[in-house]
């Protein structure tokens, strides 16, 4: 598997938190969930694990309290680590920015250890009644969980098929016997649209591991489970990622504006925002969100993602050379090389830089630019960077309808 394959269906094993957040069933929604899980939808990582970790201690027989806590152990895990932002899952970064740094020892274990006790009593319920669409759900969403984790924290992607295998079939089961239960459309709709994005040679292979394919029917799925109280969140982060990869910029960023209506506190959502308008050919829209976010990054005391800053502030220079602020945008290029900017950051830098160049009719140092990112990008895999980069060293940046 190359390592455009291997990021492709990667990333989209991460878009399954698939359900791995759901809130509790109807009948008995215990409080402790929603609320730790609109903490962690906020960033507050530190109140959502405090919560997480009491259900679980309350509730030790429950498979879905202990899915829960190493669900947002998962996720803090991301976001600690820099993996937390749309741009890794676009496909243009390859897996070894999906294999990021090992978590702490004792996170890894706490993860491990609620996760597997999960699984153990979700495989006790289906046993019990195998008729059971919430034992199957919770059997499936845990093992979701597990592709994911091994997918991202260990960038093993191929190793997260079994586990990913089992998630769809779980999914797949409770749709076909309880139609009702949308919220299953998650997994299933994800892995089908995973699969479609496949080449055809890798695509039988997943045919015949027992996966579906079917871009459109794995969107309509997203949809509906977007539709449903249980996944909407998780269903909605679904959908921007895969709007930006369709092309469909402007519905990516509506949903991703619903999606901060209801977590206003998450400021990363107004990061995805900005990008998404300049995506969307919207970059006044774009400096707009960004500025206030960056302003609000300042002074937001809590936990940052790594190289968080520079991400900004490169955002915010990028809708400025589509605004042809060309003068603001250079001053913000520059300062984000000096904030500590992870390396597919810096490539991206360097290749916004060579646009100015170019637009200045400053062809010498424009190529200098383009080199810079061309070596960047090819060290940390960003191949669309390192492709964009070798064509501009062809062509001359100019001015174009965003795609």
């Amino acid at each position: 598997m190359t390592a455009r394959t291997r990021a492709a269906f990667g990333t989209l094993l991460i878009a399954v938190q698939a359900g791995l957040t759901a809130e509790a069933p109807a009948s008995q929604p215990p409080r402790a969930l929603p609320v730790a899980f609109t903490a962690a939808y906020n960033l507050n990582y530190e109140e959502a694990l405090r919560l997480a970790r009491q259900d679980a201690a309350a509730r030790p027989d429950t498979s879905e309290a202990h899915r829960t806590l190493a669900t947002i152990l998962w996720m803090h895990a991301l976001f600690t680590r820099g993996g937390a932002t749309i741009d890794h899952y676009l496909g243009g970064l390859t897996s070894s920015q999906i294999k990021l740094p090992p978590p702490p020892p004792d996170v890894d274990a706490e993860f491990r250890k609620h996760l597997g006790r999960a699984i153990a009593l979700a495989e006790a319920a289906v046993n019990r009644d195998g008729r059971s669409a919430q034992a199957r759900y919770d059997l499936g969403a845990a093992h979701g969980l597990q592709a994911s984790y091994v997918a991202t924290v260990e960038g093993k992607v191929t190793q997260a098929f079994g586990s990913a295998r089992r998630a769809y079939n779980s999914h797949e089961w409770v749709l076909e016997h309880a139609p009702d239960r949308t919220d299953a459309g998650l997994v299933v709709g994800t892995y089908r649209y995973a699969v479609a994005a496949l080449s055809m040679p890798k695509r039988l292979v997943a045919y015949i591991a027992g996966f579906g394919g079917g871009k459109e029917r794995g969107l309509q799925l997203i949809e509906g489970a977007a539709a449903h109280p249980r996944t909407r969140t998780d269903a909605r982060i679904a959908l921007a990622l895969m709007y930006s990869r369709e092309g469909r910029q402007a519905d990516a960023l509506a949903v991703l504006k619903m999606l901060f209506i209801d977590h206003p506190q998450n400021r990363l959502l107004q990061l995805e925002i900005g990008s998404a308008a300049w995506r969307a050919g919207l970059p006044g829209e774009a400096e707009a969100a960004l500025t206030s976010g960056l302003a609000w990054h300042d002074r937001d005391p809590r936990p940052k993602v790594p190289g968080e800053r520079a991400l900004w502030i490169y955002k915010r220079g990028m809708a400025r050379v589509s605004l042809n602020h060309l003068d603001e945008a250079v001053a913000d290029l520059r300062m984000a090389l000096t904030q500590n900017p992870v390396g597919w950051v810096r490539g991206r830098i360097h290749l916004e830089l060579g646009k100015v160049s170019d637009l200045r009719h400053q062809r010498p140092a424009a190529l200098t630019e383009y080199l810079a990112a061309s070596e960047l990008c090819r060290t940390h895999q960003d191949p669309w960077c390192q492709e964009e980069a070798g064509r501009l060293r062809k062509q001359p940046f100019s001015f174009r309808p965003i795609s």
